[in-house]
């Protein structure tokens, strides 16, 4: 089999990195500072000693960004933070934002 004769394309592929997404918990009234600090543990994989500096955040200062993800990743630690937090009867809030 011979190749002559044959044209060679050149392509360039511009690879660009994904967005990246927040994951920001917001203060609420009803659920308990232990909750939270469980579910960043849990969910958020921190450490106990960062998961209560970011509780204490939301605490103070009414929201903290929780990590920087990928949006599924985002979306999915979220999600499953929502969902534990309805199955105990907290109205936890956390919501993914373009960073």
């Amino acid at each position: 089999m011979t190749t002559r004769g044959a044209i060679k394309e050149r392509t360039d592929l511009k690879i660009k990195e994904p967005k990246r997404y927040k994951a920001v918990m917001y203060n609420d009234d009803f659920t308990p500072m232990d909750f939270v600090v469980d579910i960043l543990m849990g969910i958020f994989k921190k450490s106990e000693e960062e998961a209560f500096k970011i509780m204490m955040t939301v605490h103070n200062n009414g929201k903290a960004i929780v990590g920087i993800y990928s949006y599924d990743i985002a979306k999915t630690k979220v999600e499953e933070a929502v969902a534990i937090a309805r199955e105990e009867g907290y109205p936890f809030k956390v919501k993914v934002e373009e960073a």
